[in-house]
């Protein structure tokens, strides 16, 4: 199935970036890319998205694992059904929820580096960049069938 083949290049693309950053860069380092706009910066996140619950990698693991196998059988389940939009989101969702779950559970810490400081102060990786790219994904399809819907109740 092509969905697998994508879900293993986004995990492996998101943890060839970990391991290049954590064999060349020591926590806390930056390199500026674009000046004060983005910088590659090595952190340790030993919580969830933003930072929130620090320390918790019990729960964040035990959660991620779960929310894992609920996407995997929802695919699987619903794959016939499913539009391409609706596939690849869920592909995006599940490679990056592999990316961030390795890292959880063989280094007990999130590597993150994309540093765009002339945005936000938060530092991402690639593993989240395919989580909302896939959520984004999910989202549009659910608009064009809104629409498609208000298209055929107009029709009648």
């Amino acid at each position: 199935m092509v969905y697998i083949l994508l879900i293993i290049v986004l995990t492996g693309i998101d943890q060839l970036t970990k391991y290049g950053i954590n064999s060349y860069f020591t926590e806390g380092q930056s390199y500026p890319i674009m000046t004060e706009f983005f910088h590659v910066t090595y952190v340790k996140n030993r919580g969830i998205a933003f930072g929130l619950f620090q320390g918790k990698l019990d729960i964040i693991s035990s959660l991620t694992l779960f929310i894992i196998a609920y996407l995997i059988f929802y695919f699987y389940k619903n794959r016939m059904r499913l539009s391409l939009l609706e596939k690849l989101g869920y592909s995006f969702i599940l490679g990056g929820a592999f990316g961030n779950i390795i890292d959880r559970l063989f280094r007990g810490y999130v590597i993150d580096m994309l540093d765009f400081r002339g945005i936000w102060h938060y530092i991402f990786n690639f593993a989240d960049v395919w989580i909302n790219i896939g959520v984004i994904l999910i989202i549009v399809q659910g608009i064009i069938e809104i629409r498609k819907n208000k298209e055929k109740e107009r029709k009648k």
